[in-house]
């Protein structure tokens, strides 16, 4: 056999075993990814605080709730107005002294207008209440032509001892509670303005919230998924819990999820996907849209009771399912 001939059929012998092994290699990785040993959470309450809809306390452009699972206590972001949130509880009849976790989902005031207030009455009973805020990458970033509130309220709050977590990452918070992280835009699921700019160093880009991130908590029926505006998209969210956390469906589905200005094209995409991921209950609280979320539950062929508009103190459970508010029945 020619020198040539011999060397180019080592090539190839090479090239087909090193594609084999690179293949298995991938194949172990993805597996090892998705078999890892999932912890699903045993018990679990969300009960909204901060909403428009409210029979029962204030009602206000903003969303905040209360995450009981498992024994521990997170604030899912904080409403709009100092007190929205203070006084819902106060009416609820919830505690909230005993909760030292607060989850931001992004910078906006409708979701962290509270936050100052809220630390400042509960660690009377408390010191360490709210003393733990867990924020995506980004939350602080320099807002052009409008100051970042957040800044501010970070020094303050660093002052108080209160420590600030900055995820860019999908981080299990505890077992079975998953924080997403930033999460990458795939799909086009425009949902801000558009007319706010962050500074860099390379100049300024526009601002499409990208520290924005959701709360998933993992049952034994899937994953329960908890979004704030959902200016990701709720579509690229959920694809970011199945691509990074586990490839499990997506049962229910609670909060905000910026759809009131969605087209009918748009809502009949969103609500194929929501099908194919398994989504069977949603609350549709604060930017849902309430003709989006009626639109939504005739798409999936949803109940009135297992799809409905989010109202201050309404809740959801794994034992009884959605409790809606009496208004939103």
């Amino acid at each position: 056999m020619k020198p040539i001939k011999f060397t180019v059929l080592l090539l190839l012998i090479f090239s087909v075993f090193y594609l084999k092994a690179q293949q298995e290699k991938s194949n172990f990785t993805q597996q090892t990814s998705f078999n890892k040993k999932r912890t699903t959470v045993s018990s679990l309450k969300i009960t909204t605080l901060s909403t428009m809809l409210a029979n029962r306390g204030l009602g206000e452009w903003g969303y905040s709730a209360l995450v009981e699972v498992d024994r521990k206590k997170i604030l899912f972001d904080t409403g709009s107005k100092p007190e929205t949130v203070l006084k819902n509880a106060k009416e609820l009849g919830i505690d909230l002294s005993d909760v030292e976790d607060v989850f931001l989902s992004h910078n906006h005031r409708d979701h962290t207008g509270g936050l100052l207030t809220l630390r400042k009455e509960l660690k009377k009973v408390n010191p360490k209440a709210l003393s733990r805020v867990h924020v995506g990458m980004g939350i602080f970033s320099h807002r052009e032509d409008r100051e970042n509130h957040m800044l501010s309220m970070k020094k303050e709050l660093e002052a108080d001892g209160v420590e600030f977590i900055i995820y860019s990452n999908q981080h299990e918070l505890f077992p079975g509670v998953w924080i997403t992280g930033p999460i990458e835009r795939i799909h086009e699921e425009r949902n801000w303005s558009g007319n706010v700019q962050i500074k860099t160093d390379n100049g300024t880009i526009e601002d499409n919230i990208p520290e924005d991130q959701s709360l998933v908590i993992d049952t034994e029926d899937g994953f329960v998924l908890i979004s704030g505006c959902g200016h990701a998209g709720i579509i690229n969210t959920i694809e970011h819990v199945r691509l990074n956390i586990h490839e499990e469906k997506v049962f229910a589905a609670i909060g905000g999820f910026h759809l009131v200005n969605a087209s009918d094209e748009h809502l009949k995409w969103t609500a194929d996907k929501l099908l194919e991921f398994g989504v069977s209950k949603i609350i549709g609280a604060h930017c849902t849209g309430i003709n989006s979320l009626y639109m939504l539950r005739t798409m999936l062929n949803m109940s009135r009771s297992d799809a409905v508009v989010g109202s201050v103190g309404d809740s959801f459970d794994l034992k009884n399912g959605i409790q809606a508010g009496y208004i939103a029945r």
